[in-house]
């Protein structure tokens, strides 16, 4: 096997599409330099041609690209194929329709970018030069021509995404720009083989009891040029704790394709979830080779892989009880409540993405004490190296077969590259322990039986056939390892007929609270297990400065609304903070408004969820990253900023968590203990005024078992106040504190002006000590508005009188230690309360 990467010396120019000026200076001298893996805009941005899609009105003027084409041209040194040779030419990824020529010769058409592509090309090849061509189209008139072939079907948005097997969030969301990318966006790889090679290595590692089992199933292809003889496939289990290798080898007859190896390992390492255990990890290697005198795989080697994966078991349990059904994740035999957040794709240009990007998002994932990412459906199935990094890190994965927010049409051409995305990723992904939950798609069973598609469809096919047919049978042929759902929500499980977004059954969504609602409704419902819920807010302090001019800094400037995705956004926002806050005139504070009325309702509803384990078994917070700069549901900005709410999810997901819920009309303190030990000690309650005198408080002994949550009843002198406005209830217990007001913050009289800080410079940042002189409720330093790289390591912390903090800032700059002082860095809800002025700015 001999393979060789094809990355290097390629061009692009334009084919048809009217271009502005300044991109047709730019190819006035000829075709531009093409960088491979990438796609038409980084090219373009790279030349200088366009400006940043993501900055000012950048996205709206590049929409004349939606209806341009392209060529990616390269000239490549090679030799004829030799005889009895065969040679493939790999795409990775090709986004999205494309015609691909070798030599003046068409090799094949494809418009799917969430599969790879291969063509023979041993006769085309000749000596020296040759050319190769990859013209692309557009995906938007490709999509138009579907859509008017096989019927249209409903939607969330304008552009016919349901209609073209592309992100289907490139084409725009409610959080995402609509650049509708193209390119060659994963590598290329030229590969000489003969007799045979190792088509697909699918490693389903499970446990028996203590005993690790693992079964190889490897698919082969032939190469037809000569006898089909017997061939040979050897593997090696390594790197086991402790141990040696595990051997085992198979004869695979004169034709076959296949063979599957089965190995035991007693005593087997086991892979856990962060949190419940550790993560080690084994490779198995493959060896396909010719049989030689001496035995089954003693011939010479023809092929060689490698995967990498672990020793676990995963199940769903959607067994019927007492309150609906069930839907819980249990991993190795016990119970994990799914600490989880939404992933989108990271950067909607794609392949600006690697794994040192990668790493840092799932790590601000982990410091968000997150057990689970869902991969959504409108995005892509991610890279290989995604994946790795999360089962390195014990994050699980509830992974969506992409199909999201429409309905989609069971006729070809889609039906047939909708299955074989599928196949391709199921077995490309199967090795990984970390993906537990296979996903039929995103709110598209609840769209059909709510949102009007039943009388816009007519009879027309919507995509039931992939939920309840492809994509299980897809499963059960190659990988029954792993839970199946067939969408989110779905009241999998329940009686025919129940509503797909039942909380009592399955997993749902809850939308209502942001849409037309408040946050405090989140506790209105007990789900069984919540896959989506979430609150808007613009991005850091930082990120704003980055893309606002001062004139932009106007929530209703055309460059922040462009960066405003959702239907009524700003209105929504005003409305949600309005209870709460009131709505601040002041841009800065308004937006500070918006982020903690953010913070409030994850904390809301997390906690909430937690409270109610196991009865709700999982919460999945909408979303935890950005993809640009922009106002949105997520907690970490597109810039890779921690906003205030990625704090709320934090502290929400501790493995211990103290928390304040109503229980039958009555504040009750409620203990989360998501740990292998008993969470003891002793509880501290108290009822203080907002100056900081105690006006009641009792202490008491807790002690809550492992991956249990205990309730725990105040007396009456706690919750029983004289002065709503005035009083606060507070309980500490094991360093987890717990904080429950009896009025808005808006209607609480606050001192407006508590804190006294210290600040010094020391090692990597600075320190900066806040102290208290009256109640300080959310206190929180919006570093990065003092310096770009900064970072706080704690935010929205509330503070008694005389109680004081150190807040650790970690930045490369040097500034005025003053700084960290100013109003609008260091905040806090007290600005809100009605001591600092009218509740409506």
């Amino acid at each position: 096997m001999d393979e060789r990467t094809l990355h290097e010396g390629w061009t692009l120019e334009p084919v048809t599409g009217e271009l502005p000026p300044r991109v047709r200076e730019a190819f006035a001298a000829g075709a531009l330099p093409a960088q491979v893996p990438g796609s038409v805009h980084t090219d373009l941005l790279a030349a200088g041609a366009v400006d940043d899609p993501y900055a000012g009105l950048g996205e709206q003027e590049l929409e004349w690209l939606h209806r341009s084409s392209w060529d990616y041209r390269l000239a490549f040194e090679a030799a004829p194929a030799a005889e009895g040779e065969r040679v493939d030419l790999d795409f990775a990824g090709l986004d999205t329709v494309a015609t691909v020529v070798l030599n003046d010769r068409e090799l094949g058409r494809t418009a799917n970018m969430h599969r790879s592509h291969r063509f023979a090309v041993a006769g085309l090849l000749r000596e020296g030069r040759n050319e190769l061509l990859v013209r692309f189209s557009s995906a938007l008139e490709h999509a138009e021509a579907v859509e008017k072939d096989v019927g249209a079907r409903p939607r969330a948005y304008g552009h016919p995404f349901n209609a073209v097997r592309k992100m289907a969030c490139s084409f725009g969301w409610d959080w995402g720009p609509d650049l509708q990318t193209a390119g060659v966006w994963r590598p290329v790889v030229l590969r000489r083989w003969r007799t045979a090679r190792i088509a697909a290595v699918r490693p389903l590692a499970d446990l028996d009891g203590g005993t690790g089992v693992l079964r190889v199933h490897v698919d082969l292809e032939r190469s037809g040029l000569e006898e089909a003889g017997e061939l040979a496939v050897r593997v090696r289990l390594r790197d086991l704790p402790g141990r040696e290798d595990v051997l085992a080898a198979a004869s695979v007859p004169a034709g076959a394709c296949t063979a599957a190896l089965e190995l035991r390992v007693p005593d087997a390492p086991v892979w856990w979830p962060v949190g419940h255990g550790e993560q080690p990890l084994v490779h198995v290697d493959v060896e396909l080779a010719l049989p030689g005198p001496g035995g089954a795989v003693e011939g010479g080697v023809l092929d060689r892989a490698t995967r990498r994966t672990a020793f676990r078991s995963v199940r769903l349990d959607t067994a019927p009880d007492e309150h609906g059904s069930a839907f819980a994740l249990v991993v190795n035999g016990a119970p994990v409540f799914a600490r989880g957040v939404n992933w989108i794709p990271e950067d909607h240009l794609l392949t600006r993405l690697d794994r040192g990007r990668y790493a840092a998002a799932l790590d601000r994932a982990l410091e968000a004490h997150c057990n689970l990412v869902r991969v959504w459906g409108g995005g892509i199935y991610e890279a290989d190296e995604f994946y790795d990094l999360c089962d390195e890190r014990g994050l699980l994965v509830w992974q969506d077969f992409l199909l999201a927010c429409a309905a989609y049409a069971e006729e070809e051409p889609l039906r047939s590259e909708i299955e074989a995305e599928a196949r391709e990723n199921v077995a490309r992904l199967s090795a990984h322990p970390s993906l537990v939950v296979w996903n039929g798609g995103n709110e598209n069973l609840w769209g059909h039986e709510d949102w009007g598609w039943k009388e816009q469809l007519g009879g027309s096919s919507w995509g039931l056939a992939y939920y309840e047919e492809v994509f299980p049978a897809v499963l059960a042929e190659l990988d029954p390892s792993r839970a199946y759902t067939p969408g989110s929500p779905s009241s999998q499980g329940a009686p025919a007929g129940t509503h797909p977004n039942d909380p009592d059954h399955g997993s749902s969504h809850e939308w209502n609270a942001w849409n037309s609602r408040d946050w405090s409704t989140y506790r209105d419902r007990v789900p069984r297990f919540c896959s989506e819920f979430g609150w808007q807010a613009p991005p850091s302090a930082a990120t704003l400065a980055e893309l606002l001019e001062p004139a932009d800094r106007r929530r209703d400037s055309a460059v922040f609304l462009v960066h405003q995705k959702a239907e009524d956004g700003n209105g929504k926002l005003d409305r949600g903070m309005a209870p709460h806050f009131g709505v601040p005139a002041a841009f800065d504070d308004w937006t500070w408004a918006a982020q903690l009325n953010q913070a409030r309702a994850v904390s809301c509803a997390v906690e909430h969820f937690r409270s109610w384990w196991p009865r709700t078994a999982g919460s999945v917070y909408w979303q935890l990253n950005d993809c640009w700069p922009v106002t949105s549901w997520a907690v970490v900005d597109g810039a890779g900023r921690r906003k205030p709410a990625f704090h709320a999810l934090r502290h929400a997901h501790a493995p211990r968590l103290a928390t304040i819920q109503p229980r039958e009309g009555t504040p009750q303190l409620l203990l989360v203990n998501d740990t292998a030990t008993a969470w003891t000690g002793r509880a501290c309650a108290r009822r203080v005024d907002l100056a900081g005198r105690e006006l009641a408080a009792a202490e008491f002994d807790v002690a809550v078992p492992p991956r249990s949550v205990g309730a725990h009843a105040l007396p009456g002198g706690l919750t029983e106040v004289a002065d709503p406005t005035g009083e606060l209830l507070v309980a500490d217990v094991g360093g987890q504190r717990a904080v429950h007001a009896f009025a808005e913050d808006r209607d609480l009289g606050y001192d407006p002006e508590p804190l006294r800080t210290a600040v010094t410079a020391v090692e990597g940042g600075y320190a900066v000590r806040v102290r208290a002189h009256a109640v300080a409720r959310d206190v929180t330093l919006l570093a990065d508005a003092v310096a770009p790289d900064a970072v706080v390591d704690d935010a929205l912390v509330t503070l008694l009188a005389g109680e004081s903090r150190t807040f650790s800032v970690r930045t490369r700059a040097v500034v005025d230690p003053a700084a960290f002082s100013a109003a609008h860095v260091l905040r806090s809800a007290n600005g809100f309360g009605s001591a600092a002025g009218s509740a409506t700015w």
